[in-house]
């Protein structure tokens, strides 16, 4: 394609590579992934999960060795930006159009989805989604179904279907509203049947079908018409000179943002968590200011959304907080207090929406609480039972606020019927996948801080969590060591699982900060891990005032201090908590060359202790692992340590491994991922009744026996 014609593409964006394309050429069921990828890529079109792209091609019949015709569309649960040749359903065309012969009406139309089995090319097929007929009954080899905010805001607006057939000179056609399934599918075939020619079809209030004889086609065809729908609406934008009314307040300076966000997200937590502890996403960009800040919320957020797919995300309607930007937010009662009635309101109203809408086969209502909440002046969060859900919520809602903006510009926004949101929301096909979702891992829904985790025990505590399912905050006050673990956490688990930030414990503001960036991450913290540490080994004339501050101020008051500051938050929730402490087997026993280390070590054991007893009143658990002689990828062993032990021990240093193995009743070397067990015996569910203690990590040292 030329400079000039890729060009003209200002709304939306051509990533068409023809040489890429070319290497595929023949392979039809590659060159449908290549655009599926190159569509899902640009959230402009499609929402994460949304949308759905089909070729028909010919195929050889395993059975009869004849050449066939089959359709490979997007299956059930997958992702148009990821998309793989594993996420595909292949059935045979004319086995699908067949089930018209057994069509039983639109009553019994979920039914249709279990003979879509009988319909499979390809026995590794991935499941076929409900909107499977949809693609079926149209003729053409390749066929494209998003969500974009620009189509979905003409389809939402209240007199859509006039402004389409205008906006294309009638080729484009135009089918109302209907829950998506089999009939939805003969309906768009009878609109082509009754418009023949037309490029596509707008479906009410939900999204864009666009078609073409080729990928590339297709391609085209599907942006084509999406620039176009944008184009209209930013002129509309632009004549109108305003948007959602104008602003009826300020939003608060970046920064203030920030702080204001960290400071309430953990009280939201707490208040989203009533059923289940739930990870949170905060956003403030400047569409979401410029809905939250303007003269129209109050009248289009309860509206809540139009298409499927952003209200299945983001429930019904989002909660609007009666706070004001400049609240005070430092006396957490008084703000509880103010929003405690709000959070009622809202589950009142969603019960009665379920108690009103639901069939006698509908599936129990599900946690009341809302997805999104919207602070005016400061920004978006969102609530779900993992980090990637919160965060797609804030997506989804994005693309709603863009489909109000353009209804309202070329408009009026319309949203759909309550009983129809409900038809979606509680759909016995949505039930059956919500049901075939993985169970939960153990630490589902938690949020860890381990300090001191870029690397040794800190680390392999955070991994653990994190394969456990928690979201991690991981933090050193070594750049590069942080830098370095990033990158492997990044690999292993994504962005969703992890945020990294520089951490010294000796500075109440760096730990201020490290609690602040998970709550703006993740919304709170559940587990806080003390473990960051260094060790001084030397004789009692050799050591110094300050070898044993730096003792202290790291492994005493570092300890307190990540503690307190945890508590805050953890209060905040009121969702109880753990705090871990990682002390030592010196923390019980004497040794040479050790009066700094040890002692602050004992004094790490009876501040937990102490901890302990003050922080059950909030169900907080305070625990200690004592660990000993972990030597695997430890800056303690990089540094003087080593040689110290060794002298005091009259060993090599190459020795201390065995040397350490050998003195326990186990005869064992202990590594991080023995100390990363322990913390997980704590939190993973099991001794939840469980505070005070102290576990023994060590292969046996019966002079460290607590009792």
């Amino acid at each position: 394609m030329s400079v000039n014609s890729v060009a003209k593409y200002k709304y939306v964006s051509y990533l068409w590579d023809d040489a890429k394309a070319a290497s595929m050429a023949g392979d039809e069921v590659a060159l449908l992934i290549y655009r599926s990828n190159l569509l899902g890529a640009d959230l402009r079109l499609t929402n994460y999960g949304g949308g759905n792209t089909s070729c028909k091609a010919m195929a050889k019949d395993p059975l009869t060795g004849k050449e066939t015709e089959v359709m490979w569309v997007k299956g059930s649960g997958g992702d148009l930006g990821t998309l793989k040749a594993s996420g595909l359903a292949a059935l045979y065309v004319d086995r699908m159009r067949s089930l018209k012969n057994v069509y039983r009406g639109i009553d019994q139309e979920d039914e249709m989805v279990e003979l879509f089995n009988h319909c499979i090319y390809d026995l590794a097929s991935k499941a076929p989604s409900i909107d499977t007929a949809l693609h079926g009954f149209l003729p053409f080899k390749h066929i494209d179904h998003l969500h974009p905010d620009a189509a979905i805001a003409i389809a939402a607006a209240k007199d859509g279907k006039k402004i389409t057939q205008e906006l294309f000179n009638g080729t484009i056609g135009w089918v109302e509203w209907q829950r998506p399934g089999f009939d939805l599918g003969l309906q768009l075939k009878a609109c082509l049947d009754a418009n023949p020619g037309i490029r596509g079809i707008m479906l009410g209030s939900h999204g864009l079908f666009t078609w073409g004889d080729t990928a590339y086609e297709s391609y085209l065809n599907t942006l084509d018409v999406i620039e176009r729908c944008a184009q209209y609406i930013e002129d509309k934008v632009s004549a109108n000179n305003t948007v959602f009314g104008g602003e009826k307040l300020a939003a608060l300076p970046k920064e203030a943002r920030l702080a204001k966000a960290s400071e309430l997200a953990p009280v939201l937590r707490g208040f989203c968590s009533s059923e289940r502890k739930m990870i949170g996403h905060f956003t403030d960009d400047d569409r979401v200011l410029n809905f939250i800040n303007s003269n129209d919320l109050e009248r289009l957020a309860p509206l809540g959304t139009s298409c499927p797919d952003h209200f299945l995300r983001t429930k019904i309607s989002p909660l609007v907080l009666n706070i004001t930007p400049d609240e005070d937010l430092s006396d957490v009662d008084a703000i509880k207090e103010k929003l405690t009635p709000q959070f009622e309101a809202y589950r009142k109203m969603y019960a009665e929406y379920y108690n009103t809408c639901k069939h006698p086969n509908s599936p129990a209502i599900r946690d009341a609480n809302p997805v999104v909440i919207l602070y005016p002046g400061v920004g978006m969060f969102t609530f779900a039972v993992n980090k990637q859900t919160a965060r797609v919520a804030a997506e989804f809602y994005n693309n709603a606020i863009n489909v109000m903006r353009g209804a309202e510009a070329i408009s009026t926004y319309t949203s759909l019927p309550r009983q129809q949101a409900f038809n979606i929301e509680y759909w016995l096909l949505e039930e059956a996948k919500l049901q075939r979702m993985p169970k939960p891992k153990a630490l589902s829904g938690k949020i860890a801080l381990v300090t001191g985790s870029a690397g040794g025990i800190g680390k392999a505590i955070a991994k653990k969590f994190a394969n456990e399912g928690a979201c991690i905050i991981i933090n050193d006050n070594d750049a590069e060591r942080l830098a370095s673990a990033k990158e492997e956490f990044q690999k292993q688990y994504g962005n969703d699982v992890f945020t990294a930030v520089l951490l010294d414990v000796t500075k109440r503001a760096d730990i201020a900060n490290a609690f602040a960036t998970g709550a703006l991450a993740f919304g709170g913290v559940d587990i806080i891990v003390n473990c960051a540490g260094l060790s001084i080994s030397k004789t009692i004339e050799d050591h110094t005032d300050k070898d044993w501050d730096l003792l202290y101020d790291v492994l005493v008051k570092g300890q307190f201090v990540v503690t307190q500051e945890g508590v805050n938050i953890l209060r905040k929730q009121n969702l109880g908590g753990d705090v871990i402490n990682i002390v030592s087997k010196n923390a019980l026993v004497s040794g040479p060359n050790n009066a700094g280390y040890g002692s602050a070590k004992a004094a790490q054991l009876h501040l937990s202790r102490l901890n302990a007893a003050e922080l059950g009143k909030d169900k907080i658990r305070v625990n200690v692992v004592n660990p000993d002689a972990v030597i695997s990828d430890s800056k303690i062993w990089q540094s003087g340590w080593a040689e110290g032990r060794a002298k005091a021990y009259g060993v090599k240093v190459e020795e201390l491994p065995q040397f350490y193995a050998k003195r326990t009743l186990l005869n064992e070397i202990i590594n991080p991922g023995d100390i990363a067990d322990a913390c997980f015996a704590f939190t993973g569910g099991l001794l939840n009744k469980s505070t005070g203690n102290v576990m023994n990590v060590d292969g046996g040292v019966a002079a460290a026996f607590v009792r």
